[in-house]
């Protein structure tokens, strides 16, 4: 997608002299407020269970890398991509999934909530920035590709090729460093993802170059080749598809099914280990304690800002008045990082003793 053929911004604004459009939106994103809130964002591991694991923040980096990778190769938009990559996972809440999972439960009846839809939500209203427009005022792509993030399990149309790039490079970090993660918080032994034929072909392909390894290093060397045996995968598959469809246009690529995605046998291969990982690591007794822990804080915090809104701050008091006090405590709650959520209840717990002893 040449940033030539951008379809621009919803609120007009001079070209920038050096950068190109897709580049100021990267940049716009980097700078937001919610995107340094994801530097104390957790995905499947809180904080109770070490420090080692990433966050949200170290996960969209390394998304954002192998998007570059992916997108520089077949000579694609990288900064379009990047841009991408940085934003997909922008609107999530604290405590990882379990804390949209919470969300979700206590918005129900005020439309629910979805990550990738408050990411939307973020960048094009939450955000004040700028004094000429609400929100980022992001490029049309940008928002697009975001939105089918949003539809993507009902939408008949594909995206643009830098969308499917982020897809996949989303894909290939969360396998590959949930089970890093889960082998160095101590939740997986070794030798358990042996189990796996897609681990089990990394260690055959890491030892046939390197003998004895020392554990660290094979680890290492394991995730660095699964990461790039998937891009490899990748960009075969893609490459071929490419030449054969005769994708010359962007009518071309939205009028295709996906185009960017792993070979028949690597997917398979992908799916066993979600599945292994699902079974044994997030669906493990001490995941799903803390989960529950940090569930009950979300919920409680909820109904408390919901019955006293005016305990949020201004900003999201103000925006009771036209989003409704659900929707704008949701929007607070999803805003806060682990840390924060974490004090935020722990005064809410202090409040209540202070009412119980008067």
């Amino acid at each position: 997608m040449p940033s030539a053929k951008s379809a621009g911004r919803k609120y007009p604004e001079p070209e920038h002299p050096y950068r190109a459009p897709f580049q100021r939106d990267r940049d716009r994103i980097v700078h937001s407020a919610a995107y340094r809130r994801l530097s104390h964002k957790t995905q499947v591991f809180t904080g109770e269970l070490g420090d080692y694991h990433r966050t949200r923040l170290t996960h969209t980096l390394e998304v954002a890398s192998v998007a570059r990778t992916l997108a520089r190769a077949l000579r694609l938009n990288e900064d379009l991509a990047e841009a991408l990559a940085l934003l997909h996972d922008i609107g999530h809440p604290p405590f990882g999934h379990a804390g949209e999972e919470m969300l979700g439960e206590c918005l129900a009846p005020h439309g629910g909530f979805d990550h990738n839809r408050q990411a939307l939500r973020i960048v094009e209203e939450l955000e004040q920035r700028y004094p000429g427009f609400p929100g980022l005022n992001l490029s049309q792509e940008v928002l697009d590709g975001q939105a089918y993030r949003a539809r993507k399990h009902t939408s008949p149309d594909s995206p643009l090729l830098e969308v499917q790039v982020v897809e996949a490079a989303d894909s290939v970090a969360y396998d590959t460093h949930d089970a890093d993660d889960a082998l160095q918080i101590g939740l997986l032994g070794f030798e358990e993802l042996l189990d796996v034929p897609l681990w089990k072909e990394a260690v055959r392909r890491v030892e046939s170059r390197w003998m004895q390894l020392k554990p660290d290093q094979l680890r290492r060397s394991v995730i660095h080749e699964l990461i790039d045996w998937q891009v490899s995968d990748l960009l075969t598959g893609a490459t071929q598809r490419l030449a054969e469809g005769q994708v010359d246009s962007i009518d071309a690529v939205l009028s295709r099914q996906i185009l960017i995605h792993p070979g028949h046998e690597m997917a398979e291969k992908k799916v066993e280990l979600e599945r292994f990982l699902f079974d044994r690591v997030y669906r493990h007794p001490q995941v799903l304690a803390v989960r529950r822990h940090a569930q009950d804080q979300l919920q409680e915090m909820f109904g408390e800002f919901s019955a006293r809104p005016e305990l949020m701050p201004p900003h999201f008091l103000a925006l009771c008045e036209h989003a409704g006090v659900a929707r704008s405590v949701g929007d607070y709650l999803a805003g806060m990082s682990d840390r924060f959520a974490q004090q935020q209840f722990q005064q809410l717990c202090r409040r209540r003793r202070g009412a119980a002893a008067h």
